[in-house]
């Protein structure tokens, strides 16, 4: 397609906006009560966005200068990585109006905006554009703790449109972002939906056709009668196919604890093998991948494809396929994860004892139950991965389209044509 004629100038943030540091929270203050929370870089998607977790956010009960509290539509962007990948260094995310948020050194807060030459959602995709994030990273000091800072974000340049046209593309490029934020809703729904299965026919025994079966006691405790309790290891086994980053292909693709997300139907993301420095375990297509050290007991994941993992997570294999979405579903159990987590062996790096796990009993009938449930959540679970690979599209499609419109390599108009064919 021809080019925009005549080019946009080319600007940098510097010309438009400021980056202002985050304040010093003292740890003696932090609290795992309700209240306001401190955002950290741990609440940013790498892709952009925010994410909170119940387990880990934290509140503060200390004093603190009032306008270090963030207000509702604050933009905000990670300026400190702990990651050796630097996946969210740079990440951009708008503050939520539902919740109260605190703003700490390892963010910036955008301030003194020039709206009348930038729009802020346009400032927003620019701030999450592979460009942009490729810039940071690659002006970022530290070895294993990546940091920028205002003035390397403020130098970074890019060409500006007209504000009617950075409008219309923060509104296509939103609109992906709505399409992606539709399928991660089923997919919630997805997993809670296979969860509560678990729980009812194989905790509370509210199985079809539980109405006046007799319960007996049992050692390990109440059962239906003519179920047994199971092993967990007589369903799958632990699979240490160890490999060397020099036997990695480079297109395979490799899945490291922080890839794995949070007892989760199925993976969603992963890495690139060509940055495997250390030993690592293959793992095959309908796996199940298992956080094996603390924090990361939480971290559960049915594979969708073959690939290599962090020695850090345990590979779990169905020993049949008709059973795999239960064993999924009792390593994503809480009962499941308590144990791991009361069983870890270690003082500074605690890690889950699969020969304790292998013997962690597992109620069955003597019913084509065990299958059935399989296959529930099996289905569910493959409806999720293919809802993940849709949104890896739609993220992928949008990710292209930026830095085409605003080179002028693709108009505006074509791309809401697009849009309309992906929705």
């Amino acid at each position: 397609m021809t080019r925009q004629q005549p080019m946009w100038p080319t600007v940098t943030f510097g010309d438009l906006l400021q980056v202002k540091h985050g304040f010093a929270f003292k740890g003696e203050f932090f609290s795992d009560n309700p209240g306001e929370v401190v955002l950290t870089p741990g609440n940013f998607e790498a892709e952009g966005g925010l994410k909170f977790r119940s387990e880990k956010d934290r509140s503060y009960a200390g004093p603190y200068p009032a306008d270090f509290r963030l207000s509702a539509g604050d933009l905000i962007v990670v300026m400190t990585d702990l990651t050796q990948e630097a996946r969210i260094l740079g990440s951009a995310a708008f503050v939520p109006d539902a919740i109260t948020c605190l703003h700490n050194q390892r963010l910036g807060k955008i301030v003194n905006l020039d709206t009348a030459r930038l729009d802020r959602r346009f400032a927003y995709y620019i701030f999450n554009s592979r460009g942009f994030r490729e810039a940071v990273k690659a002006t970022a000091s530290g070895s294993t703790v990546k940091h920028t800072a205002p003035g390397r974000i403020c130098a970074y340049s890019f060409n500006l449109p007209p504000l009617p046209i950075q409008r219309r593309i923060a509104s296509i490029l939103g609109a992906y972002d709505d399409l992606i934020e539709v399928n991660r809703r089923r997919i919630a729904v997805l997993e809670e939906m296979a969860r509560r299965l678990f729980d009812e026919w194989f905790v509370h025994f509210r199985f079809p056709g539980h109405e006046g079966h007799e319960m007996v006691e049992t050692e390990q405790g109440r059962l239906p009668k003519g179920w047994t309790w199971a092993p967990f290891g007589t369903l799958c086994a632990d699979v240490r196919d160890t490999v060397a980053p020099s036997e990695v292909d480079p297109a395979t693709p490799y899945v490291g604890l922080e890839h794995i997300p949070r007892r989760s139907t199925t993976l969603d993301a992963w890495g690139r093998s060509d940055e495997v420095t250390s030993t690592k375990h293959r793992f095959q297509a309908g796996d199940i991948l298992f956080g094996k050290i603390r924090p990361y007991f939480h971290k559960v994941a049915w594979a969708p494809f073959a690939g290599v993992c962090s020695s850090d997570a345990i590979v779990i294999r169905p020993k049949k396929p008709e059973i795999a979405g239960l064993v999924l579903a009792v390593a994503s159990s809480d009962r499941f994860v308590a144990t791991a987590v009361q069983t870890s062996n270690g003082t500074k790096m605690p890690r889950a004892n699969w020969a304790v796990l292998e013997r962690y009993p597992v109620p069955l009938p003597p019913t084509p139950l065990p299958a059935k449930a399989s296959h529930a959540v099996g289905a569910w679970v493959r409806l999720a991965a293919a809802l993940h690979a849709a949104n890896a599209r739609l993220a992928a499609s949008r990710d292209l389209l930026l830095p085409r419109l605003i080179s002028g390599d693709l108009a505006v108009d074509a791309a809401e044509a697009n849009l309309e064919q992906a929705a």
